[in-house]
């Protein structure tokens, strides 16, 4: 009988071990669950971001304003009729 309390003891350690650091066991599946939880905080960036990108397209698509303003500010342009002044601090 003592036998076979030890047998099935070692067996129950055996499988608790399988369970909490065996393959597919707790501890990865932790680690597995965080590893969504990052790469879910990174799709939402990258959508946040797609996002913006995809109404500027629009709003450059759709209207003239847009393009002036970047043709202004990034490029330095000027209608005609228009004086530049540049403040120096």
């Amino acid at each position: 009988m003592k036998i076979f309390l030890l047998v099935i003891t070692v067996l129950i350690g055996l499988l608790q071990y399988r369970l909490w650091y065996g393959n597919g066991g707790i501890k990865e599946i932790k680690a597995y669950q965080q590893e969504l939880v990052e790469l879910n905080k990174q799709v939402i960036e990258k959508k946040e971001r797609n996002d913006a990108l995809y109404a500027e397209v629009e709003d450059l698509r759709k209207g003239k304003e847009a393009i002036e303003e970047r043709a202004r500010y990034e490029l330095g342009m000027m209608k005609e009729g228009e004086t530049f002044f540049q403040v120096l601090e």
